[in-house]
């Protein structure tokens, strides 16, 4: 191990075992370089990795401090894994994708409020209208695709989980973003499907999220599998812009 891999471990365990708690300032620099055993150079090179783990954050000025350690926001460096390239890699994110998120929609179903019914419905109504003009907004749609799940997974009561599935968020917007913009009546079909899911919700029937859900996702599974479209093909393609339909 490195010395700044020393720094990096000696922290991790001074917030396991008490010594830090959220929120709290780290000693000065040369008192903690002391307790860690290592120089200054190893020292700021593991703050900065902590800040960017979000274990720390250090204010200008002030001092570090230990973050909130919100999971969510710790689990956020998992992206950087989903968004590696790799030849058939997508499709067994999208299984992960699914598994998390079927799961959410069950839990959801019995915790979700009123209020966030009522927005997810706003969303839907939103998207009735993008998928029913020509040429519609795709970006718009994935927008409110990514709010209507993302209203789900923080009503499941367990910010393991939203934040597994917030991580996965960027390698699957590549996706669907491929998915609205080559596959005709796709944003029709998968409108239908969000509507389907939100009514199990409002029903507060578990099961039936559930299965809608897993449905839905199955959907993207079986294009990517159909299309044999590899990650850097998605990347590409997504990233280009379609010309405008002229509209007589």
């Amino acid at each position: 191990m490195s010395r700044t891999d020393d720094v990096v471990d000696g922290i991790k365990r001074m917030i396991m075992d008490g010594r830090l708690r959220p929120g709290d300032r780290l000693p000065i620099e040369k008192e903690l370089a002391d307790t860690l055993g290592v120089s200054r150079g190893p020292l700021r090179e593991g703050i900065r990795a902590l800040s960017i783990l979000g274990i720390v954050n250090t204010r200008q000025g002030d001092g570090t401090y230990i973050t909130s350690l919100d999971v969510p926001r710790l689990l956020a460096p998992m992206g950087f894994v989903a968004d590696l390239p790799g030849d058939g890699l997508a499709r067994h994110f999208h299984a992960i994708r699914r598994l998390l998120e079927s799961e959410a929609a069950r839990l959801a179903a019995t915790r979700i409020t009123e209020s966030a019914l009522e927005q997810a419905k706003a969303l839907l109504d939103e998207a009735t209208l993008i998928v029913g003009r020509t040429p519609h907004e795709h970006e718009r749609l994935i927008e409110t695709d990514i709010a209507f799940h993302r209203i789900i997974a923080g009503h499941t009561d367990n910010p393991v989980l939203m934040g597994m599935i917030e991580s996965l968020a960027s390698r699957t917007v590549r996706e669907r973003l491929w998915r609205s913009l080559h596959e005709e009546g796709v944003d029709q079909r998968t409108h239908d499907e969000h509507v389907a899911i939100w009514r199990a919700l409002e029903a507060r029937d578990a099961e039936t999220a559930r299965i809608r859900m897993a449905n839905h996702l199955l959907g993207v599974e079986e294009s990517l599998r159909d299309a044999q479209i590899d990650d850097d093909t998605i990347l590409d393609q997504s990233r280009s812009r379609p010309e405008p339909e002229r509209v007589e």
